[in-house]
């Protein structure tokens, strides 16, 4: 199968070189200086468990994507916008479009857009461009979808590429869930660049942390969004499960780019704004970050 990644950062490399590994022609759509690299050396595929370099092709230009049976849109949120246009031209009627970005509202945005169906996809995997085509993988994997006509194909096809995919009927719950822990952890990481495991151990945060989760929740539910599970011990798992992991937000800030914080703890602020709801500890994560991005 063709499958094309645009946004080929580290979510997009690592799903993309999965699936180049399970055997499918995947080509890469992202910056110059990965692209570059991959095109010379192939694309450095690092895990706990394994290192490989995938056979697949690699490209800036989204023309790449023509002729692609599935096509997963890996762009930060902030970025949405231009990549509808950048794929509109392209896209193979009928060819599954997944949605694997931080937030809650790209896949409507991108639908918006196309005029046509783009299943939002969950995604819980640590990693990071670790160098130039070079991308490291630190734990997690799991992409969570709604139903649909694709979703058993689909599911099959990502867990032959050792990708588990699950099936959910409350995928805006799910996306839901997804945002409390990177409004818990993004700016925390980002302001004080530290991973998860050192970030909690500091004094007061865990008290912060719980403050964003209520919050956040206070929202959704205003919202008419029921989140699954127990959010708060999700939190909690995730400087268990990713103790070295620092968040793409913290990420962005060091490499000096424009981060997804308008569309987390922002994206909180915004809604709890119009639904009467008090998010202060939301307002204040988003202001730090974003007065740092100023910077």
């Amino acid at each position: 199968m063709k499958i094309a990644v645009l946004g080929a950062g580290a979510v997009g490399c690592y799903y993309g070189g999965m699936l180049a590994r399970a055997g499918h022609q995947v080509v890469l759509v992202g910056r110059a200086v990965h692209m570059d690299a991959v095109r010379r050396a192939g694309l450095l595929l690092e895990t706990s468990s394994f290192q490989a370099r995938p056979s697949l092709a690699a490209s800036t230009d989204a023309a790449a994507i023509a002729g692609a049976q599935l096509v997963l849109c890996c762009v930060k949120a902030t970025d949405t916008e231009r990549a509808a246009a950048d794929m509109a031209p392209h896209l193979a009627s009928g060819a599954p479009l997944l949605s694997l970005q931080n937030g809650v509202d790209n896949a409507s945005r991108l639908q918006a857009l196309l005029g046509r169906e783009v299943a939002a996809a969950v995604v819980y995997v640590a990693a990071q461009m670790a160098g130039p085509g070079h991308v490291r993988h630190h734990g997690g994997g799991e992409l969570v979808i709604g139903p649909s006509p694709d979703c058993a194909r689909l599911a099959a096809l990502f867990a032959e590429a050792g990708v588990p995919l699950r099936i959910s009927d409350n995928v805006a719950g799910e996306l839901w869930a997804k945002l409390i822990v990177n409004c818990a952890y993004n700016a925390l990481s980002a302001i004080s660049q530290l991973p998860y495991a050192r970030l909690v151990q500091g004094e007061g945060v865990d008290g912060v942390l719980r403050d964003v989760v209520g919050e956040c929740l206070a929202v959704a539910k205003g919202a008419g969004v029921s989140v699954p599970g127990d959010p708060w011990a999700a939190v909690e798992r995730i400087a268990r499960t990713m103790p070295q992991q620092r968040s793409s937000t913290a990420q962005d800030l060091a490499r000096g780019r424009r981060s997804e914080i308008d569309h987390l703890n922002g994206y909180v602020a915004r809604q709890g704004l119009a639904l009467g709801i008090a998010t202060p500890v939301n307002r204040v994560l988003h202001t730090l970050v974003r007065l740092l991005e100023d910077r």
